[in-house]
């Protein structure tokens, strides 16, 4: 069976079905279509499916023309679950966030697994790119599949391969980000790299869906406990009267031994600052502490609270209180020149201002207006950055520092400017480092 599925996916034969159609899924269909398959995209939001089929992406980063092209090409987006038969493979590209007591909330994982289930036939491989804890692949979705009668191994096929994608990244694409695979059995593994190999420079295989699972949340652990150490030094240095980003820039002239991470408001994004928690909370079942995890966690979450001090320390050397003043923040996105607001820090610095009974805006040229999320809601639009605009504000917190900003007439017409980027690092006077 499992020789016919190879076959199908290697003579690009095969119908790709992509669960879940957002920064993850959305690339993936159209690197696939790209390159010939047939690509059925599913999603739960209506809204989003109408648009994807009349050629709008609602990501910033991906154009209206390439999704164009690709329903051109035959893709099509649908949220009737039915059609799952007709797809020879099921990449489940959907959100593994944390729950309100920081533990893993699979219910997008299983909610997914559970609408296709009525639906899977022989010959099909599924796999999960979500980001999650080791064991989730065979706990979670190998006793749902196998409900049928089918059989994970010989008439089904099961596989891990975690999702990469950096959002604005102009260096890497879908097709240059090595794919790391594992597949429940020795044949799952081999429809997986047939399954990704069409698509992908470089496949990783690995002995196992739980290697893959444990692979991706090591390479956001590693960041993310890195990313802690510096914010430590940030606040360190700060108080030593040392400017941080000097330090690092000299460190990384050292041409070993040494790579070069920078300080910020807080970890956003929808890896870094919730990833190392689902290997945290797994460890437990284990009788192990992942201390270094839990430490980086509380440096990283403690960053914004020391943003709204700094804040709060530049109003009052101005002779104000937070109480009353007028604050803007500078960019809400997560990261610089992208529209991702998953976990962004500036959010709840926005929070943290607000609830001190201050009036917050903000200013996001990749962010119009304040979009709906989960757990957070401002029913704010993004101010124009004009010199009178500035000038209005109490202080202004630069969150975000997306290349778009002019900074020069931030920095011109703001009465105090909070940095929590290094953008102002050779600046005095009005300029408070955060």
């Amino acid at each position: 069976m499992h020789h016919e599925l190879i076959h199908k996916l290697k003579s690009k034969n095969a119908v790709i079905g992509i669960l879940g159609l957002g920064y993850v899924g959305q690339p993936l269909m159209l690197r696939y279509t790209d390159i010939g398959f047939k690509v059925v995209g599913f999603d739960i939001d209506a809204e989003k499916v109408n648009e994807l089929n009349s050629g709008h992406s609602q990501i910033e980063h991906i154009a209206d023309s390439k999704i164009l092209s690709a329903v051109e090409k035959g893709f099509e987006a649908t949220a009737d679950f039915s059609r799952i038969g007709e797809c020879d493979a099921l990449i489940l590209c959907v959100p593994t966030p944390l729950s309100k007591h920081r533990e893993p909330d699979m219910s997008y994982v299983i909610g997914t697994t559970d609408m296709l289930k009525p639906y899977l036939r022989e010959g099909q491989v599924v796999s999960l790119e979500s980001t999650t804890y080791p064991g989730t692949t065979e706990e979670v979705l190998l006793p749902r599949m196998e409900e049928g009668g089918l059989k994970v191994g010989e008439s089904l096929f099961l596989v891990y391969s975690p999702e990469r994608e950096d959002p604005g990244n102009p260096n890497f694409e879908t097709r240059t980000i090595p794919k790391v695979v594992g597949g429940h059995t020795e044949a799952c593994r081999e429809v997986g790299i047939a399954l990704y190999e069409p698509a992908i420079d470089e496949i990783v295989p690995v002995s196992s869906t739980k290697a893959a699972e444990l692979t991706k949340l090591l390479e956001n652990i590693h960041r993310a406990v890195n990313i802690g150490l510096v914010n430590e030094m940030k606040v360190v240095a700060d108080r030593m009267g040392i400017d941080i980003f000097e330090v690092i820039d000299a460190a990384k002239t050292k041409p070993f031994g040494f790579t070069a991470y920078y300080p910020g408001p807080g970890l956003g994004g929808h890896c870094i600052p919730i990833d190392p928690f689902y290997l945290t909370w797994k460890a437990r079942e284990y009788g192990l502490h992942t201390r270094f995890i839990e430490l980086s966690g509380e440096v990283n979450r403690a960053m914004p609270e020391y943003v709204l001090n700094k804040l709060m320390d530049g109003l009052n050397d101005h002779g104000k209180s937070l109480r009353g003043s007028k604050i803007l923040v500078l960019g809400i996105a997560y990261k610089k020149n992208v529209d991702d607001m998953r976990e962004s820090p500036s959010v709840e610095i926005m929070e943290l201002i607000q609830a001190k009974g201050a009036e917050v805006a903000y200013s996001d040229p990749h962010v119009p207006k304040f979009p709906k999320m989960r757990e957070h809601s401002f029913n704010l639009s993004s101010i124009e950055l004009t010199p009178e605009n500035i000038a209005s504000y109490d202080a202004v917190v630069l969150a975000t520092d997306h290349d778009k900003f002019d900074f020069d007439a931030i920095y011109e017409h703001a009465q105090l400017i909070i940095d929590s980027r290094g953008k102002y690092r050779h600046v005095n006077g009005k300029v408070v480092k955060a």
